[in-house]
Order: structure tokens, then sequence, then C-alpha cells
């Protein structure tokens, strides 16, 4: 079988923009596509260590299982939930990987540029994570990673790094992801899904952004996030049009509509194309998501911590054994075995 693999950091409680944009996108691909591909979801606890956590990491990664769940994730034998840092073949490969890749193409990834920017020093796993996580895809021969358009960079990387590896050695040890743009024609959107900011949506939703407003948490009181929406950034055009550039505002209100519905966006786009009266969109969308944070909230509720622990021993079972054997044909490669 084939494998999706996916992953999300633990140094919080998400927002709807992290839901949106790659948990949800996730859990919709592995209810389709569990019957025949391998559906790897993991924590990446090692990546969450680089920048501060909020809140105790152990609890955060629970919670964060907890949110594949509660959106609706099927399980099967083959859908396998395990935690990064138990597999120690990533930190391994990582290795391997470190002795592969160049700093030129390391110190070319966008996200680092922007998270050393003004820094007098940043830790050296900020400029290395994307080894860390090409890593992460290698290890299981993944060639779908439903992820969002800031990391389109990094699986180019992932991809240079298996294809040079193959090369140098002579054997085609490592699957090669398929490209960005494939990824996001498997992913059924046209392009990589990317949640605005409320006040600012020239700017990416973020958790770490100091205004409250600017963001809705997944453990936002219903009421709360339809108020949030209500006070939304849009424009002064007075025309409703999906236009991410001209009007982004707007756009990422159309865009929320049709995710937290499950509607086709542009479905979404032609019902309100044209019309004029912009608190009419808020309000729409303003119910949507407090209808979607209700019924999420109360299935987040149901899910035990003993749940969640079983499915952890059950896949870390299956990703040691899998991650083992493709380290062993990378170790054998160098000679280290």
């Amino acid at each position: 079988m084939k494998t999706i693999l996916t992953g999300i950091r633990s140094n919080s409680a998400l927002t709807l923009g992290n839901y949106l944009g790659a948990l949800l996108p996730m859990v919709r691909l592995a209810n389709k596509h569990s019957d025949e591909y391998q559906i790897n979801i993991f924590v990446p606890d090692l990546h969450s260590i680089i920048s501060d956590v909020d809140g105790d990491l152990q609890k955060n990664i629970i919670r964060t299982i907890k949110y594949y769940l509660a959106a609706g994730l099927k399980l099967n034998e083959n859908v396998h939930i395990y935690r990064q840092s138990h597999i120690p073949a990533h930190s391994e490969l990582c290795w391997i990987l470190d002795c592969v890749a160049t700093m030129g193409e390391t110190s070319r990834m966008i996200q680092y540029k922007e998270k050393s920017k003004g820094q007098e020093s940043c830790n050296v796993g900020i400029f290395n994570y994307p080894i860390l996580m090409a890593a992460d895809i290698l290890l299981y021969d993944a060639e779908y990673i439903p992820l969002g358009e800031d990391q389109f960079q990094h699986i180019e990387l992932t991809r240079n790094l298996a294809m040079r590896f193959n090369h140098r050695f002579g054997a085609e040890i490592f699957t090669v992801p398929v490209s960005t743009a494939e990824q996001v024609k498997f992913m059924g959107v046209s392009d990589g899904i990317r949640i605005r900011d409320l006040l600012n949506p020239e700017k990416k939703m973020s958790k770490s952004t100091v205004a409250e407003n600017s963001k809705i948490m997944l453990d936002d009181e219903p009421a709360k996030a339809a108020k949030k929406i209500m006070s939304a950034t849009t424009d002064s055009i007075g025309k409703i049009k999906f236009d991410m550039w001209g009007q982004p505002g707007i756009s990422n209100l159309l865009q929320i509509e049709a995710l937290v519905t499950d509607a086709p966006l542009q479905d979404v786009i032609a019902t309100w194309a044209g019309q004029t009266r912009y608190g009419d969109l808020k309000k729409k969308v303003a119910e949507s998501v407090s209808e979607m944070l209700t019924i999420f909230q109360a299935e987040l509720a149901k899910i035990s911590d003993e749940r969640v622990y079983e499915l952890l021993e059950d896949g870390e079972e299956y990703a040691n054994r899998v991650a083992n054997a493709k380290l062993l044909e990378a170790q054998r490669a160098f000679g280290l075995r």
C-alpha cells in the first residue's frame, strides 16, 4: 500500500486555521482513502521543542490526538497514530540526511529565514528541522503529505534529498514524494489552504498572535468565536468577490464557510458572488463556525485519555517496525551496518 502521512505540532491548543488548513483535510483524506492507503498520523513532538511550549507538552500531545478523533477520524487497521519521539529512527535518519543535505539549501528555507530574522542567534533545531521533517516522511515511503502552502518548500527539499541519496548509492532506497502540485491535486483543493488572520488578512492566522480577536481557538466558546467573525476585517469595496489578493478578508470568510460546512468552495463563491451586504456574509459564517465548534467540542469531551494511549501503543509498534527496516537500508548504504 502507498502511504499518506501528516503531523501537527503540539505546542499549544490549535486555531481554527490549524484545524481547517491541516487537521480536517487530513481526516477527510484518511476517511476517503484508508481502505487503499496506509494512513500515518504522527505527533511531531521533537519538532515541538524547537520553540516554547504553551503548557504541558504531554497534555498537548494527547489533546492533539483527541482533535483528530473529534474531527471524525475513522479508525481501521490501516490508520496508525504515533509520537515522533517514540520512534528513535526519526532522529537517526535525520543525522544521515544531514550528511546528504547542504548548508546552502537548508539556509534558503523561507521558514528558517522568517523565524531567525532579527535575532542575533537561534537554536540549531530551527535551522535543521526541515531535515528531520524529511526523515519523518522518507522512513515510511510516504508519497502524499497533506499540509499548508507554507510547508511546500520542505516537501521539495525532501524530494531532492531522496533523489540525491538514491542516485549516490544507485538504489531506490527512498520513495520520492510526489510534487507539491500533485500534493495539492490529491488533497482536492485548488491551492494550499491558508486561513488568514481575522484582523489582518494579509497574514496567516496564528496561535502566537497577541490580539485575541485575530484568531479562533478550537476551545473558544462558540458564541465568542461568532463574535470574532462578526468583527473580522473586510474592505471598502462593497462587493463580495473571491480574490485573495484584492479582497483577502472577504475571501477568507468565503473559504472558512466552505470548509466548515464541507461545501465546494466554488459553490460558496457562486452563492455570494456580487452581493454587497458584508454583514450578511459575516452572520452566515459566524453561524457556521459556531455550529461546527459546538459539535466538535461535544465530540471532544467523549474521548478518554485511556483510549488515546491504546491507539498510541498500537501505532508505535507498527511505526517502529516499519521505520527500523527503512533505517537499516540507509545505514547499510553508508556502510554503517
